[in-house]
């Protein structure tokens, strides 16, 4: 019973239980708590998550020697065709489908924008974070290609012991208070009730989306399963932890501590996990990009507006590039794909409005995906550089 209330996936659990509880059935001033937790939470993560990438990233790079370069290269390749292979499944099936299946809701869509009232913190406290995402991605690409190269440096030294604080910080601080914010945010979804009317219009959708999420996952595995010569259903239940730890945070970087431990059960050597599962929560977005693509074709649909497949081809490979500059923190992608949604489709005002409570809405399935499919391409950079 012990190890059972130990267990972070039985801790996500009852989190998202309770939270779901709480929103329904609690006062709003009690609800208000988690939503100033959450607030300050959320703030700590912009700040943590560039540390993280430098503290996981550097040290990884450093350690693997001259051949660190190509190997970035060839993670880097497999993340980004995961995520240009996502977008044109995404395309392809939506194409095909929703015009027949949105007919009916075409005059719903209004509906969507109507949402209920948020919890409000009591108070708020921004945390600036030191270097953004994209600059912590390319110093620590810098730095650590520049240590590969040195074998006996201060500099590597001090690396090492930056990587040893960040760890300490993921192990005594952010894992252990992960399930209250995972309860802060279903309380925040249940006591809005602005999700359930987004799902009540687009049930069929986010039933479509998911059936293409699962059959992604599959795949992902299949592929790797065979690559690496394992089981490509026990590789995947290893990763399950993630994937549910992913589907209450909602965040590819808050979930890294997981993933990195599940992707060394399924056999990934630690040297090789801590560069790849940290550099994949930011440029990895097979789950993110699959719901963009899919939601916003759904919204052309039932808006009425023209599209084609050179539309949406060049949309897809921007996008994927473009949501590389997202945080790792929920909303991200979306926020990240609203100046391509605009320039290359011609969103209105009101339709992103639309997509991002839609988007919202199945946050927490995307990111899922993604930080699942991460194990995926690390066990496939895994066994490459044992070939090598």
């Amino acid at each position: 019973m012990k190890s059972l209330f130990s267990n972070l996936l039985f801790k996500v659990f009852i989190a998202i239980v309770m939270g779901i509880v709480f929103g329904l059935y609690l006062p709003e001033s009690i609800n208000r708590i988690f939503a100033t937790f959450n607030s300050f939470f959320g703030q700590f993560l912009n700040f943590a998550i560039p540390l993280i990438i430098l503290g996981l990233i550097m040290p990884a790079i450093s350690d693997l020697g001259k051949g660190a370069g190509r190997l970035l290269l060839i993670t880097a390749a497999i993340a980004y065709g995961s995520t240009i292979f996502s977008g044109f499944m995404s395309y392809f099936t939506s194409a095909t489908i929703f015009p027949s299946l949105l007919s009916s809701h075409i005059n719903e869509a209004a509906e969507i924008s109507e949402g209920g009232k948020d919890l409000v913190p009591y108070f708020s406290i921004t945390i600036p974070a030191v270097i953004d995402v994209m600059s912590a991605l390319v110093l620590a690409f810098v730095i650590g290609l520049g240590l590969s190269y040195q074998e006996n440096s201060v500099l590597k030294k001090v690396v090492k012991n930056f990587e040893t604080i960040i760890m300490q910080v993921i192990e005594n601080v952010i894992v252990p208070l992960l399930p209250i914010f995972i309860l802060g945010i279903f309380a925040n979804m249940a006591f809005s009730g602005q999700v359930y009317s987004i799902l009540s219009v687009f049930v069929n959708i986010i039933g479509v989306i998911f059936a293409m999420h699962i059959f992604l996952l599959l795949l992902q595995y299949v592929i790797t399963g065979a690559i690496v010569k394992k089981n490509p259903l026990r590789l995947l239940g290893n990763m399950m932890p993630a994937y549910f730890t992913a589907l209450g945070t909602q965040s590819s970087a808050a979930t890294i501590p997981v993933t990195l431990e599940q992707a060394e059960k399924n056999g990934v050597s630690p040297k090789i996990a801590g560069f790849v599962i940290p550099l994949c929560a930011t440029i990895h977005l097979s789950g993110s990009i699959m719901k963009i693509t899919a939601c916003a074709m759904a919204l052309m649909i039932l808006e009425g507006v023209p599209y084609d497949f050179g539309m949406l081809a060049g949309f897809i490979f921007m996008l994927g590039v473009a949501m590389v500059a997202a945080p790792g923190v929920p909303g991200g992608a979306i926020m990240a794909a609203i100046g391509v949604l605009q320039s290359m489709l011609g969103f209105s005002e009101e339709m992103i409005g639309l997509m991002i409570a839609l988007y919202i809405a199945m946050d927490s399935f995307g990111t899922a995906c993604n930080v699942t499919g991460d194990g995926a391409i690390a066990l496939v950079v895994d066994q490459i550089t044992k070939e090598e």
